[in-house]
């Protein structure tokens, strides 16, 4: 559970709410297709990508004459990624680019992960929990570790690892090239003293239990050594750690000279970061930059490696900030200042002195683009976007003096804009050329529910932003319905100002009659770290206290009936939609809530402990954290109405979630729908997520009284 960048259950939550925007039903559509940047062909010409059905056109456009002409993005191949790799049938398969393939193993066993050496000559890949590269002109293959099994994993991520550090969309990899396709750095994961957690599948006529090694709060994590293969002697480093401490590795960066590699370090308390140089041949390593926090600290997403030293983006000063750091460790520096948030290096150009950074820094509702001059005594800092839009996309030429991206808002669709990177021009002179816009020729006269953002004050001094959709026909003299969608995760943000295309879940609901609201709280990003801080050891508390906040003002409006305010979130918003129904049970009457974590004593160690400690540190935290045990102020006797749903097969938040929550229920004598997915894992899909889709709008429109 962790925000974008950033792990956890979030990232699978999010296809659940897909689900909740089904298929789009206008009879006219409101937007149309335009082209997306793809890289600077030079300085003056850019190359386009223009989705059109299942086909793709590509375009290069001049800066210049403002000339868009069709090509054939073959004849830029070494601008193009040609050649790939990947399994079929189990066994791993070459494809040179040019519509050939090559299958490079045969074995019986399945192949996982393969990955194309930098050079092209060879694809490393896992086996059985061991690591192998095969040699693509001669198909010779290579083992590299001889020690993996169900238990230790080479190569291969242990479950905690690959959901809260590298991330879903790591499939498990735990292996990295060097630059000079030398050498393979790889963790080895030894599940021996995790717990056991039992998940049954129940297909066929006696089912069969899922054997998963999951650390919940507290419990052993796995232990953990930092290999480098040397390929060409097939020869073996680990570094200089021992794996019998209770301690965490990040994602590591290989240096450009492939000598070193930048490794992350945590203890368990997540609270004392190091970066380390590890020497790849022979295992050595050295402090290169040290951080303490008195709550968490977040691991290092990205580097940008200069010739001296390297670019990365700390939170530690309450605010993100760039910093620059020597290789020897010595120099360390900061680049920028300000309240900035979402930070992603875009560019570093030390020749050019320049670097391009996205950030949400003038509005935390929108990505706006920098650049920032370095290399000297000075930091010159410029934005280069312009307007109150949110730019994503972004891609700057050669030179820096463009950078192409596309903008949007809530009431403003995508647009394609080429923005100047001139220094020298002020903010209020500079220019955004409008290449595409992609709002159809006749979207003015199409019916579209209107959308806005809103801010919710509290009572200590945040204000709270919430995208609201209204009804069609909307009448401020009518008092409607409302449904709160949350998420509330650390450090995950809910609501943007950007532009989000109306789908049929959107026009369905606004023709119900029924307000719908996305909202944030303090902890979402928008305030910093000093905001995030504040759920440190007792999640759910401030973030409830906002949503109560929420519902107060939705309550206050004179077009809200405040009888009728509904809440509803997956994975941590199923938590918080809980915590709505029983400790806000005055301000909210319905709630759907989805695979929520109701006792954090029941989620995994890594996450669950960077906010809450461990749990024979904080007991008291555990317990008042725990939404299971505030069943007793759910109003099931006054009308109020929960309706819970979960997955059998979820690896992710357990069953036992949900089930000691019905448990607890029915020990208060309440009153609540249930609904399970048998063998569904974290989200709904398919058949199961269309009938997720139909019980949950048959469950608004009973309880809202809809005809």
């Amino acid at each position: 559970m962790k925000h974008l960048k950033i792990n956890g259950i979030y990232r699978i939550a999010m296809s659940v709410l897909f689900l909740l925007s089904f298929s789009f039903c206008y009879s006219q559509r409101p937007v149309k297709s335009i082209p997306y940047p793809q890289y600077w062909i030079d300085n003056d010409n850019v190359m386009l990508m223009h989705p059109k059905g299942m086909k793709r056109f590509y375009y290069s456009y001049n800066v210049q004459s403002g000339e868009m002409n069709e090509v054939d993005p073959v004849d830029y191949s070494d601008k193009q990624p040609s050649p790939s790799v990947s399994t079929e049938n189990g066994n791993v398969v070459y494809y040179d680019g040019n519509g050939n393939k090559l299958v490079l193993s045969s074995s019986p066993d399945t192949d996982i992960n393969p990955v194309l050496s930098p050079d092209g000559s060879m694809v490393a890949f896992t086996r059985n929990n061991d690591i192998y590269t095969v040699v693509i002109d001669s198909r010779e293959e290579m083992r590299h570790t001889f020690d993996g099994s169900d238990l230790v994993k080479n190569g291969y991520a242990s479950w905690v690892y690959y959901e809260e550090i590298f991330g879903r969309s790591s499939m498990y990899r735990a292996f990295w090239w060097s630059p000079d396709s030398k050498k393979i750095a790889f963790y080895r994961f030894d599940d021996s003293t995790v717990p056991f957690f039992p998940i049954y599948h129940s297909p066929g006529k006696h089912g069969h239990m899922l054997e998963t090694r999951y650390p919940k709060a507290g419990d052993p994590n796995p232990q953990v050594k930092l290999g480098i293969i040397h390929v060409d002697v097939n020869r073996v480093f680990f570094a200089d750690f021992d794996e019998k401490t209770d301690q965490y590795f990040g994602t590591p960066f290989w240096n450009p000279n492939s000598v070193n590699l930048m490794v992350q370090w945590m203890n368990r308390d997540q609270n004392n970061f190091l970066l380390y140089s590890v020497n790849s041949s022979d295992g050595s390593k050295k402090v290169i930059y040290q951080e303490n926090q008195k709550t968490w600290i977040d691991w290092i997403s990205e580097i940008s490696f200069g010739e001296s030293g390297f670019y990365f983006v700390r939170d530690f000063e309450l605010w993100e900030q760039i910093y620059f750091q020597s290789y020897d460790g010595l120099i360390f520096e900061k680049l920028t200042e300000g309240n900035n948030w979402g930070i992603e290096i875009l560019e570093l150009d030390e020749k050019c002195k320049h670097l391009f950074f996205a950030a949400r820094r003038s509005s935390s509702l929108r990505n706006d683009i920098y650049k920032l001059k370095i290399g000297g005594e000075k930091k010159q800092l410029t934005r280069v976007s312009a307007g109150d839009y949110n730019f994503r996309l972004p891609r700057i030429s050669p030179n820096g003096d463009y950078v192409m991206a596309i903008c949007s808002s809530v009431d403003t669709p995508d647009r394609l804009v080429l923005l100047s990177a001139d220094e020298s021009f002020s903010d209020h002179q500079k220019k955004m050329e409008i290449v595409a816009d992609s709002r159809a020729e006749d979207y003015s006269e199409i019916e579209i529910p209107k959308r806005e953002i809103v801010f919710a004050e509290t009572s200590d001094g945040y204000r709270l932003p919430g995208m609201i959709i209204y009804p069609l026909d909307f009448d401020p003299t009518f008092r409607y319905p409302v449904i709160m969608h949350v998420y509330g995760g650390p450090n995950h943000t809910n609501v943007m100002d950007v532009w989000s295309t109306p789908v049929s879940s959107d026009k369905f609901w606004a023709e119900e009659g029924v307000i719908r609201i996305y909202t944030d709280n303090r902890a979402s990003g928008h305030f910093g770290k000093e905001a995030i801080n504040q759920i440190h050891r007792n999640l759910g508390e401030k973030e409830i206290g906002d949503y109560i906040e929420w519902a107060k003002y939705l309550g206050s409006l004179p077009y809200v009936d405040k009888n009728r305010i509904g809440i509803t979130g997956f994975s941590y918003g199923g938590t918080m939609t809980v915590a709505a129904l029983t400790r806000g049970a005055d301000y909210f009457s319905f709630g759907v809530a989805g695979a929520g974590v109701y006792d954090w004593r029941l989620y995994d160690s890594h996450y669950t402990e960077r906010y809450m400690d461990h749990p024979d540190d904080n007991p008291d935290g555990y317990e008042s954290s725990a939404v299971l045990n505030d069943v007793a102020m759910y109003k099931s006797e006054d009308g109020a109405l929960l309706f819970l749903t979960h997955g059998t097969a979820d690896d992710n938040v357990h069953l036992q979630n949900t089930l000691q929550l019905i448990d607890a229920l029915q020990r208060e004598g309440k009153s609540f729908e249930l609904m399970i997915y048998p063998e569904a894992y974290h989200g709904y899909r398919g058949y199961q997520g269309v009938h997720y889709k139909n019980e949950t709008i048959d469950f608004w429109k009973r309880v809202f009284n809809l005809e």
